[in-house]
C-alpha cells in the first residue's frame, strides 16, 4: 500500500470515538467535494477559495511536460545548479522532494546576510534561480530575487535566462516577472501555501532539480482513492482523529523519523500542522524530535508520538505502546497529512485555512524597517553574549545561566519552549544542540526553529496557539553584510527586524521571551552551552 497508519493507546481510543462521527457526518467524500461548509460558518468564506490541493494531482500532471522541457533546455544551456529562493511552504516541500531523491538543490529561506553570499557565491554561472511566493510580495523572496539579478548581470548573464518565477496568478510578482521576461509558472490560488505540495510550488523547483516528478503525483495519486471514501479506514480520518480527537487533548505532537526512507518530513508536517491549527487558543503543536530526544523518556501526559517508519519487508506493522506509527511513500504522505489536518481542524473547532496572527510579525518587522530606530540596549552582556528579554525574565537574571533560568521559571506545567535561531545556519548548525539541552533542563517539550523561515510556519501558533510558550530568541552579529538593490535596507537589518519585531509582537500577547545575541558567534558557541549545561 501506499500509506499505511497504526495506533496504539490513547490514540486508538480517540479513533475509536471520533472516527464513526466522522463516517457518518460524510467527512471526507465532503472535502473531496470541495464543501466549505465543514468547518463552521465563520469559515466558509475561507474555505470555499483554499480547497483546491484536493485536486492538486489532477491539476498538475499538465505542468510535468514543461517543468521537463524547461530542465533539458537550462542543461543544453550549461546550467546544473538549481537554486530556490521561498519561504514557508513554497521551500519546505521541495526540500523533502529533493532531498529524498537525493537530488542537489540549494534552498535559500534566510534573510541571513552570510547564507545569502553563500548562495551566490557558489557557481553562479551554472545556476539558474526559482523565486517562489505565492502572495508576490514576500519581503524575503523579494530581496532575494534582487541579489540574483544583480548578480548575473555582473557576471554577463542575461537574469531572464537564469530566473524561473511561481506565483498566483494576478500577483505583483506574476506582472513584473512577465515584464521582464522571466519564465513564469502560476500555481492554483485556490491551493493555500502550506498545502502546496503537489502544486507548482514543489512541482517546478523539484522537477527542474531533476526530481521524477510524475512518480510523486501517481504516488498521490495512489491514496486518493482511498481518501475520499467516507469509510472508517480512511486513513486521513484515521490519522486527523488520532493527533485531534483525545481526550483530554495532547496538543504536543512529536515527530520522529525512525528509519523512514523520507528525508526531513517532520519540518514540512511541522509548518503544515502547526499554522493550520494553532488560532484561537488551541491547536497542535509539532515538536521535531531525533532518536535520543529527552522527551521520549519524560513520559509527558500532553505530548502524541509519531513514529514515522517504512514497513518494507516487515511481516509485521503496527503501534506499540502508546502511539502512531505511520509508513507511506512520500506523496500519499503530503496529500494524507493535508486531510488529517483539516480533519483535525474540524475536530477543534477552528478554521484550517487561514493564519490571522502571522501578518503582525510582519507588519512590526516593516514598521521597524521604515522607522530604522536606535537598537534596544542590552540589558547587560555576557563573555560577549548581549543578552535583552521581556521584564518578567530579564528582571530577574544578573547573567547567562541566570537569565535562562529566569526564562524556564516562566513555563508552566502545560507549556513548551520555542527555540528561535536567526543565524546563518550553513556556519552554525551545532545552534540545533540547544533544543535537546533545554529538553533536559526544563523537562518540557521543545521546539527548535531557523529564522525567519519559521514565521511563516510556527510562528502562527505562537501567536495564536494556547498561551503557554517561552521564546529563546538567538541572533548573531554577521562577519559581513549584504545590501539589498533599491531598497533602504540591508540584509542585516531585514533579520535584525525581523527578529526584533517578531519579539515585540510575542511581548505584546504576553508571551516570555529571551533575546541573546552573538557578537563573535563563532567563540560564544561554546559560552551558550556551558550557561545551558
Amino acid at each position: 500500500m501506499s500509506f499505511r497508519i497504526s495506533v496504539s493507546g490513547a490514540a486508538a481510543e480517540a479513533v475509536r470515538t471520533a472516527v464513526p462521527t466522522l463516517v457518518d457526518d460524510l467527512v471526507a467524500s465532503s472535502i473531496t467535494a470541495l464543501d466549505p461548509a465543514l468547518w463552521g460558518t465563520e469559515a466558509e468564506e475561507e474555505a470555499s477559495r483554499r480547497l483546491g490541493w484536493t485536486e492538486s494531482v489532477s491539476v498538475s500532471r499538465p505542468l510535468v511536460a514543461d517543468i521537463l522541457a524547461l530542465r533539458d533546455t537550462l542543461r543544453a544551456a550549461g546550467v546544473t545548479r538549481i537554486a530556490l529562493a521561498g519561504m514557508g511552504g513554497s521551500s519546505l516541500a521541495p526540500e523533502v522532494i529533493t532531498r529524498t531523491a537525493g537530488v542537489p538543490l540549494t534552498v535559500l529561506d534566510s534573510t541571513d546576510p552570510g547564507q545569502v553570499l553563500a548562495a551566490l557565491n557558489d557557481g553562479l554561472e551554472a545556476t539558474a534561480l526559482v523565486v517562489s511566493s505565492k502572495s508576490g510580495s514576500t519581503v524575503e523572496t523579494d530581496s532575494q530575487r534582487r541579489v540574483f539579478e544583480r548578480a548575473f548581470r555582473a557576471a554577463g548573464i542575461d537574469p531572464a535566462e537564469r530566473i524561473i518565477v511561481v506565483t498566483d496568478p494576478g500577483s505583483p510578482l506574476e506582472a513584473s516577472a512577465r515584464a521582464a521576461g522571466y519564465r513564469v509558472f502560476t500555481a492554483d490560488p485556490t491551493v493555500g501555501g502550506r498545502y502546496s505540495a503537489l502544486t507548482a510550488f514543489g512541482l517546478v523547483p523539484s522537477g527542474l532539480a531533476g526530481v521524477d516528478i510524475a512518480e510523486l503525483l501517481d504516488e498521490a495519486d495512489a491514496i486518493s482513492l482511498a481518501l475520499a471514501v467516507d469509510s472508517p479506514e480512511n486513513p486521513g480520518l484515521v490519522l486527523g482523529a488520532a493527533i485531534a480527537a483525545a481526550r483530554p487533548l495532547r496538543d504536543k505532537l512529536a515527530l520522529l523519523a525512525d528509519g523512514t526512507h523520507i528525508v526531513g518530513l517532520p519540518d514540512w508536517i511541522e509548518q503544515l500542522v502547526a499554522e493550520s491549527t494553532g488560532k484561537q487558543g488551541t491547536g497542535l503543536l509539532p515538536v521535531v524530535l531525533e532518536q535520543a530526544a529527552p522527551e521520549l523518556s519524560a513520559n509527558l501526559p500532553d505530548l502524541q508520538l509519531v513514529r514515522l517508519v517504512d514497513d518494507a519487508g516487515r511481516e509485521i506493522f503496527g503501534a506499540h505502546g502508546d502511539e502512531i506509527r505511520v509508513s507511506g511513500t512520500l506523496g500519499a504522505q503530503f496529500l494524507v497529512w493535508e486531510y488529517a489536518t483539516v480533519v483535525a481542524g474540524r475536530l477543534l473547532g477552528i478554521n484550517p485555512f487561514d493564519q490571522p496572527d502571522v501578518e503582525s510579525a510582519k507588519i512590526a518587522s516593516r514598521g521597524l524597517l521604515d522607522s530604522r530606530p536606535e537598537p534596544e540596549p542590552a540589558a547587560f552582556i555576557s563573555d560577549g553574549i548581549e543578552v535583552r528579554g521581556t521584564p518578567h525574565v530579564i528582571g530577574a537574571a544578573s547573567d547567562l545561566a541566570s537569565a535562562v533560568d529566569a526564562l524556564l521559571e516562566e513555563l508552566g506545567p502545560d507549556g513548551y519552549v520555542a527555540v528561535q535561531a536567526y543565524v546563518n545556519r550553513l556556519d552554525l548548525p551545532e545552534l540545533a544542540e540547544v533544543r535537546d539541552l533545554l529538553a533536559g533542563l526544563s523537562k518540557r517539550p521543545v521546539t527548535f526553529g531557523w529564522g525567519p523561515r519559521f514565521l511563516h510556519s510556527t510562528g502562527q501558533f505562537h501567536k495564536g496557539g494556547p498561551a503557554t510558550g517561552v521564546f529563546l530568541q538567538i541572533l548573531a552579529v554577521p562577519a559581513e553584510d549584504l545590501d539589498i538593490p533599491e531598497r533602504p535596507f540591508t540584509f542585516g537589518e531585514l533579520i535584525q527586524a525581523q527578529a526584533s519585531g517578531d519579539a515585540s509582537v510575542l511581548a505584546d500577547h504576553g508571551r516570555p521571551v529571551l533575546t541573546l545575541t552573538l557578537t563573535q558567534p563563532a567563540a560564544n558557541i561554546s559560552t551558550l552551552f556551558a550557561a545551558l549545561r
